[in-house]
This record gives structure tokens, sequence and C-alpha cells, in this order.
């Protein structure tokens, strides 16, 4: 027998919410127990009793790359206080996805390579059975030698063919109707971990879990898309008739008194994609009336040099749109991009200062050189003195919120890591 224990974080609990809904719908690992463990204490006292049940141990660790050190830590910690050969560590998602040597050699046994909805399943049956899992498609591990040993990623899914949570265990969060993402913006590891094209869950499958929820007593719905107004298209043109059959769907679902929420958190809205028509047709059907835009830059040139696909002048359309129809906006921007010079940063201050102005808040971040992305191997966003005096006037008016302060000092930490592991790599 085996037991799973989820090393479980808020940072990356939904991946582990879909993978539990895998091993559920699955007959071979239906029946096998899962934990959800938060920290060290929780994953050791997990793995101390289902050892003493005599069975194996398959614990699961996912994050993103700002919390790879404090997780090492973690590990470090666990494995110091059970040395057990029935117990095996395996790593996966975005950051694991693009650094499986680092990864490996900071104490995983396994990393798994991409999506894990049928990865997880075969790692279950094969530590049940005690099989080497080493020779799964989407698995990383070292060789006897130390070097680097990779089977490729798992294979890509169709999304209506896994539930979005784990409802049997009481696990939920937002369904997720599109993965994948044609914009292959150079600073984002979603389209470089889940591929630059769209996939989409169908109307008929998001209504079901709609309606299951509903059952459930849930009055707030959401759904997770790196571009809520991409559903249903596999092209850059949105396809907004896809896009209402989803919300009036879910709406007949739902009924008048639930809030649907669309556009907002965990998604958001491309610039060039707010138009009369999209903004009529969210009004028509959703409940919030915030929209996430993302801007990432006043500047041009840093936008073009981002692969965004659209200018500023799309940025100030797109709040200038949301305001007439009734939406406050609510813009992201991304401060310290590769190559940005001082008039850039001028241009994304002044845009910034200009759709305050028309009634928009700003939401801050500050850019982080990501594994996996085009932009690894840029230096860390870094904010002058007095661009962060002039965040912190915005802040002080309630007009800019974010965590931009704490990303400039998680962006270098990042770069000094990325900067270590080049130095001490065999390959240079």
């Amino acid at each position: 027998m085996v037991t799973v224990v989820w090393a479980y974080r808020r940072t990356g609990k939904f991946a582990f919410h879909v993978l539990t809904g895998a091993l559920e719908t699955d007959p071979r690992t239906a029946a096998v127990p899962i934990e959800f463990a938060n920290g060290v204490d929780a994953v050791v006292a997990a793995v101390q009793q289902a050892l003493a049940r005599g069975d194996r141990v398959l614990v699961g660790w996912s994050f993103y790359s700002p919390d790879f050190a404090a997780m090492t830590q973690e590990l470090a910690a666990v494995r110091a206080r059970i040395a057990d050969p029935r117990v095996l560590h395996v790593c996966g998602g975005v950051h694991a996805s693009a650094e499986p040597e680092t990864t490996l050699r900071a104490g995983w046994d396994l990393v798994a390579i991409g999506e894990g909805e049928r990865l997880v399943r075969d790692l279950v049956v094969g530590v049940a059975n005690g099989s080497d899992a080493r020779g799964l498609p989407g698995i990383a591990s070292l060789g006897a030698d130390g070097a680097l040993r990779k089977n490729g990623r798992a294979d890509r899914i169709d999304l209506d063919e896994f539930p979005p949570f784990g409802p049997a265990h009481d696990r939920f969060g937002p369904i997720e109707i599109t993965r994948g993402c044609v914009y292959a913006c150079r600073f984002c590891q979603t389209p470089y971990f889940a591929g630059a094209n769209f996939r989409h869950r169908s109307v008929a499958n998001v209504r079901e879990w709609a309606r299951y929820l509903v059952g459930r007593g849930f009055r707030d719905f959401r759904f997770l898309t790196p571009t809520s107004l991409s559903y249903g298209t596999y092209t850059a043109e949105p396809d907004l008739a896809a896009v209402e059959a989803l919300l009036a769907g879910v709406r007949a679902e739902i009924g008048p008194d639930r809030k649907l929420w669309f556009g907002t958190f965990p998604s958001e809205v491309r610039p060039e994609h707010v138009t009369p028509a999209s903004l009529a047709l969210m009004r028509k059907w959703v409940s919030n009336r915030a929209l996430i835009i993302g801007g990432q830059s006043g500047s041009d040139r840093v936008l073009a040099a981002s692969a965004r696909g659209h200018d500023a002048a799309t940025i100030e359309r797109a709040v200038a749109l949301c305001v007439e129809h009734g939406f406050v906006p609510h813009v992201d921007f991304l401060l310290g991009l590769p190559g940005e010079e001082l008039v850039d940063v001028d241009a994304t201050l002044s845009l910034m200062d200009r759709l305050v102005a028309r009634g928009a808040k700003v939401h801050g971040h500050t850019f982080l050189p990501l594994p996996g992305t085009p932009f690894r191997k840029a230096p860390a966003g870094a904010l002058t003195a007095e661009v962060r005096q002039r965040l912190r006037h915005l802040a002080s008016k309630g007009q800019l919120y974010g965590q931009w302060e704490q990303q400039e000092a998680t962006a270098r930490a990042l770069a000094d890591r990325r900067d270590a592991a080049r130095r001490v790599s065999p390959s240079g």
C-alpha cells in the first residue's frame, strides 16, 4: 500500500487539489490515502503514521521559484527526522520543471516535469508496486554517475478528462477553463510550462462542475485562465461567442443570486481584448465590477522587447473603456524589466498617473528573472530611490497596491542563486 503526503502550502494548494482529483478518479488510485500536511512537523507526522501502517510513502512538493530556498530547507528538515528508503520525495510544478537538475541536487529524489495529472497516477501505482519510477515519461532523476537523466515531459492533457479539484477530499478552487498561452511573454513561465497554445475545458464540462458546486452550497464561482477573454479561441483573436456561451451556461447553472467572477483574480484581461463588445458581454453576465488588466509597462520599446503584443496606447484605451462601461480597472505593471532605461521608467510612471486620474488602480510588481523563461538570465529587477518615492506616494493615496518592494528583494535572491549555480555547474 502507498500513502500520498502533500507538502501543502497556500501558494501551491490549487495544484495539489488538481492532482488529488486526478487520483480520486482513477480506479487504480481512488482508494489511496492522501494527507495534506502544512509544515515540517505535519509532513513528518503524516509520513511516520503511514510508515507505522507498513505503507510506502510518496511525498509531493510543488512551489514557485521564489520559494525554492525555503522549501529546500523544509525538505532537509524532514529528511533529518525521517531517513527511510520507503519514502520518496517528488517535486513538480513550474520551478522544478524549469530547473530539474538544481532541484534534484537540492535533495529531491525525483522531479516531475510538465503536467502532473497522468503522471501522478502512474507514480503512485509504481510506488505501490515497488517498481522503479525513474523510467516513467516526465520523470527526471540523477543517475549513479550523478548525471541528470530526463525522460521528456509528461503528455499534455485534455482538461475535460480530469476534475478541476479534489471533490472527494473537499479540496476546491477555481475551475481551470484554459491551460497554455499563445502569448509567449518573455518574463512569464506559463507558456513555457503549459505550452504556447490554448487548451480549453468545454462549456458542458464547466457547467457540470458548476452544477456540482451549487449542490455543495458554493455561492462564489471563479475561473483559472491565463487570459479570460481568450476562452474558446486558439489564436490571438478573442471568440466572444464562445465567452458568452461559457458565461451564460454557468449563469444558467448557478442562478441570478450567486456570484460569477470573470476577468478578476485569479485571471486577467489583456488590454487589446477590452472593447465595447467584450465589456457589454461581461456586464450582462458577471458579478464583478473590477477588471484586472495586464499592462506591464508604459514604454512601447519595453513592451515590444518583452513580446507583450500591444502598446501603451492600448492600455490607456482599455482603461477609458472600462470606466465608460462601469468597471474599475486594476492595471498590472512590472517594474525593472530587462533593458528598461530612465526614459522607459518615466513613461511607465507617467502612464500610471494618467490611468489613476481616469479612475484606475495600479497593481505594482517588480520583475523576477524566473527560470524557464527567455528572461531567466536577465539582471534582477531594481528600483531607484526616486521610483520608490513615487510609488509610495501613489500607495499612500490608495491608488497603488502590491508587493513590489518585497519582490525587489526576491528578485535579487533569485538572481544571486542563479549566478551561484552557474559558477559551480559543470557546464559553466
